[in-house]
Formats: C-alpha cells, sequence, structure tokens
C-alpha cells in the first residue's frame, strides 16, 4: 500500500495517510510533499487530510530513525531530516486553501503539531488522545513549533498541555478551542467534508490572508529554528528513553 493517497472532488482533496502511526522519517516526509504538488496542481480549493490507521492520526517524529542517526554522530543527516519537516509544517500552514484535519485518533507529540498546521481541526470521539508528552521525553519544541501550537489554541491551554503533559480526549479539545468540532467516527469525515463544502474560496485570497495572518509563525520557523538548530537543539535528543 502507498504510504499516501488522495482524491479530488467537488473541488475537495483528501489525503489519507497509510504510513502505519504516521511518524516523521524521511520517506514519510518527501512523499507527503509529492502529493501535496499533486494537490496544488488541481482544482482543489480545500485541503481534508485524515488517516489510515484505525486509532492513530500521526504519532509525530519517527524515534526509531531519528535516535540511531544521532547516537551514531550523524548530526548533518538529522539537519536534513529537520528541515524536510520544518518544510513540511510552513507548507501546511500557508497553504493556498484552507485545510482541515480530520483527526481520526492519537496526535501526539509532533503529530499534534501537525494537526495545529491545519487552518481547523475535526476530532473523533471513543478513542484517541492530543497530547503533547515532550516534557516527559525531555525534549523542548523548536520556536517554530511553539508559533504552530499558539497559533491553534490558547496560550493557557498550551501551557498546561506543555508543562503538565496533559492527554485530551476530543471533547475536552473542543471545550477548551483545540478542535472546530468533536464528532463520533461515523461521522467525522462526513462533518469534515461537509464544512469543507463551506470553504471553496478564491486561492489566491487565501494565500494572501495566511501570509499576513502567520507571518510571525513563518518567522518562527524560518529564523528562530535555524538559531536554535544551530546551537546544539539535537543535543535534547540523547537522553530520550528507548
Amino acid at each position: 500500500m502507498p504510504h499516501f493517497s488522495h482524491t479530488v472532488r467537488d473541488e475537495i482533496a483528501v489525503l489519507t495517510m497509510n504510513s502505519g502511526e504516521n511518524r516523521f522519517n524521511p520517506e514519510f516526509l518527501a512523499e507527503i510533499s509529492t502529493v501535496m504538488d499533486a494537490i496544488e496542481a488541481s482544482d482543489a480549493r480545500v485541503l481534508v487530510v485524515t488517516s489510515a490507521h484505525p486509532r492513530v492520526f500521526s504519532n509525530g517524529i519517527d524515534l526509531d530513525w531519528v535516535l540511531p542517526v544521532l547516537r551514531k554522530r550523524d548530526v548533518e543527516a538529522f539537519h536534513a531530516y529537520l528541515t524536510l519537516m520544518r518544510t513540511l509544517m510552513r507548507r501546511l500552514t500557508l497553504f493556498p486553501m484552507p485545510t482541515i484535519a480530520a483527526v481520526n485518533g492519537h496526535a501526539f507529540a509532533g503529530g499534534a503539531v501537525l494537526a495545529c498546521c491545519f487552518d481547523f481541526r475535526f476530532m473523533q470521539t471513543g478513542h484517541g488522545y492530543f497530547c503533547l508528552p515532550e516534557v516527559d521525553l525531555g525534549v523542548p519544541f523548536l520556536p517554530g513549533m511553539i508559533a504552530v501550537l499558539k497559533k491553534a489554541m490558547p496560550l493557557a491551554v498550551l501551557e498546561e498541555l506543555q508543562y503538565a503533559g496533559t492527554r485530551l480526549k476530543a471533547e475536552e479539545c473542543a471545550a477548551r478551542g483545540i478542535v472546530h468540532t468533536a464528532c463520533t467516527p461515523d461521522e467525522l469525515l462526513e462533518r469534515a467534508m461537509a464544512f469543507a463544502m463551506s470553504l471553496r474560496k478564491r486561492r489566491d485570497v487565501i494565500a494572501e490572508m495566511k501570509r499576513v495572518m502567520h507571518a510571525e509563525v513563518i518567522r518562527a520557523i524560518d529564523v528562530e529554528d535555524m538559531e536554535k538548530i544551530e546551537a546544539g537543539w539535537h543535543e535534547w535528543f540523547m537522553n530520550v528513553p528507548v
């Protein structure tokens, strides 16, 4: 099965992640970029992204790939990987059409950050948590990741999630302003698609709105991230429990 599949119908692109827990490794990041190229070249005006995994939207950074690379002290390979990851965050934040994450299971760590790159989040009830466990892993977020999270939720909510590592269910995410709608698994994609129908606007207008509205997010990704990376951000991973 390919790692990604997509369809475009009625000007709505639906991208499905088929890569197990959809962890970020170089292959995943390169392939999703190719699929997004195809969607951007289509007549789509809205992007909806979900996962084929029955219980996981995305579990973020692939530590099974990252940790061996860093333990070999291959910092150059890790920096190339970070470039791919930051490029995806940047591209999703500025994607020239409204974007919706149909979160059908766990969104942990980088997977939660990925969900927050989207303009809107719908999350299914019943199973699946939204969680930022980095405080327990011992790896603080890069500035660009923090900026993405801050655009998606109130600061007080982000502080609790970061400092306590709290796990939130879909209903709690909706109550705290992290997701637009919490709905049953059977309704998730249907509700997201119905909302997408109302978002089929001019792509050039949406693109310009995002460039202005998210200028601080993009500065954090482009400038502040590089300062942290060059200062040795990779060292935080050296004590991550295996």
